[in-house]
């Protein structure tokens, strides 16, 4: 998978792009990251990417010409025949879900346009296939939300995982919570490990962890139970 990030602060991604599941899936190369600094893409010798909003307010807004600009460009050197989607993190958008993750994960590119400052100018909404929130909450950029995209897709994509089995095992991943985990000691500070993970059956093991998983996810995510 190709994974383009179009962001005015490409070194925010380093450390967490150059450790742990994404660094191995670059180093597998399972996935492919670039990234395009947007005031490249600018008209003028300061490299302005942004102005003030029309009909005044506070803050600056990011203009349309430089993310037009940066968009096409990375769009122009990859295969147009790519499976491929255009997203924007943004407050508006869908909430983030593993669902979403799974279907981005399907694709052959992901281009994300990380905004800044007071968001962009509502021209720039046009060249996107998708707008993607992560909560109702405000962040300083679209940085963070692309980089929570990108680590949730990477774990559904083949073989970056070390087993072939953990995605499945993790919360959401069925829409449920994940079940209770238990390592030693068997016995810490009088609170043991339940003895049916001791037995050896793996079929009772199975049916105690989707029943655990069940009861987890009604005590504390009773939204995520469908109706039936």
């Amino acid at each position: 998978m190709l994974i383009d990030i179009i962001t005015l602060f490409p070194e925010m991604f380093t450390g967490v792009f150059g450790e742990s599941i994404i660094k191995r899936a670059v180093d597998k190369n399972i996935l492919e990251i670039r990234f395009t600094q947007l005031r490249d893409f600018a008209f003028d010798k300061h490299k302005h990417v942004d102005d003030s909003p029309f009909g005044g307010g506070a803050g600056m807004v990011l203009k349309p010409e430089p993310v037009y600009r940066a968009v096409r460009d990375v769009l122009a050197k990859s295969d147009e025949n790519l499976s491929r989607k255009v997203i924007i993190p943004d407050p508006s958008g869908a909430v983030f879900t593993q669902a979403k993750a799974k279907e981005l994960a399907a694709l052959d590119q992901i281009v994300f346009v990380c905004g800044h400052y007071e968001g962009f100018d509502a021209r720039i909404y046009d060249l996107a296939d998708d707008l993607i929130s992560i909560g109702d909450y405000v962040l300083t950029g679209g940085e963070l939300p692309a980089m929570v995209i990108v680590d949730a897709v990477a774990r559904m994509l083949p073989d970056v995982l070390g087993s072939a089995e953990s995605a499945e095992t993790d919360s959401f991943f069925d829409g449920m919570l994940g079940f209770p985990q238990y390592t030693r000691p068997r016995d810490f500070e009088g609170k043991l490990v339940p003895e049916v993970l001791l037995s050896g059956n793996h079929a009772e093991i199975k049916k105690w962890r989707a029943a655990q998983a069940l009861n987890l996810t009604r005590s504390r995510r009773p939204d995520l139970i469908r109706a039936e």
